[in-house]
């Protein structure tokens, strides 16, 4: 057995680490740059940037190892038919969603501020998920994706920790999956809410799941690596 030093204990890597994939929520230029939507709600974005790093150096170990990696992106088509108008008339905002703003329409599939931020930017081969939604299970082929590739356990990842990361991570609770949110490659514009998200999460012996720093994760990972290439008889 391989394992996470995790909280509120440790988190059990499968046998057949093809059964784990690590989700990167949308880390979208919209969300993380000056200029953005983000920005023009009047968040401070350096916070979302400060994970950069740490999610790269996840993300990666995570190609390193030829792991899943799955990336969402939070748009809308074009003619906005799939955004609720609750959603859309929410937040009395100098911006909505589809309006024309300095990286393009807010949150329109294609526009420029839609797309992920370039250190993160997806590889071929990885699988991107473009959702109407704050969860990546509402509306998308996530779950089929994932079946379809017997994937079991789930490294959540991105922005922002109470809305998007969180909705996540309870939809794939809810669908039987073993999910851990790394506290440093995920980020909120307030620290409070970042906070109160993680002891949630982990509450009641992990009653959404469990949490663990990127260095847990990444020592986890390697001994599992050395663990499954010891079982591989020698030529």
């Amino acid at each position: 057995m391989t394992f996470i030093l995790a909280l509120p204990y440790n988190y059990e890597l499968p046998t057949d680490l093809k059964q784990l994939a690590l989700v990167i929520i949308d880390m979208q230029r919209d969300f993380l740059e000056p200029g953005g939507f983000g920005d023009a709600l009047g968040n401070d974005v350096s916070r979302l940037q400060a994970i950069v790093p740490a999610l790269k150096q996840l993300l990666d170990a995570f190609r390193f190892y030829q792991l899943s990696i799955f990336h969402t992106i939070e748009c809308h088509q074009s003619d906005l038919s799939d955004c609720p108008p609750t959603k859309l008339n929410r937040g009395n905002g100098t911006l909505k969603i589809g309006d024309e703003g300095p990286m393009g329409r807010v949150l329109v599939r294609g526009e420029p501020g839609n797309w992920i931020i370039p250190e993160l930017e997806p590889l071929p081969g990885e699988v991107l998920i473009p959702k109407p939604g704050k969860g990546a299970f509402y509306s998308t082929d996530l779950q089929a994706l994932l079946q379809e590739q017997g994937i079991t356990h789930l490294i959540i990842t991105g922005v922002t920790t109470e809305v998007c990361v969180q909705t996540t991570m309870r939809e794939a609770n809810d669908r039987g999956y073993e999910c851990l949110m790394v506290e440093d490659c995920t980020e909120s514009y307030f620290p409070a809410f970042k906070q109160a998200t993680l002891e949630m999460v982990r509450a009641q012996g992990g009653i959404v799941g469990w949490t663990a720093p990127t260095a847990a994760v990444l020592e986890g990972l390697a001994a599992a690596i050395a663990v499954s290439s010891d079982k591989v008889p020698s030529v």
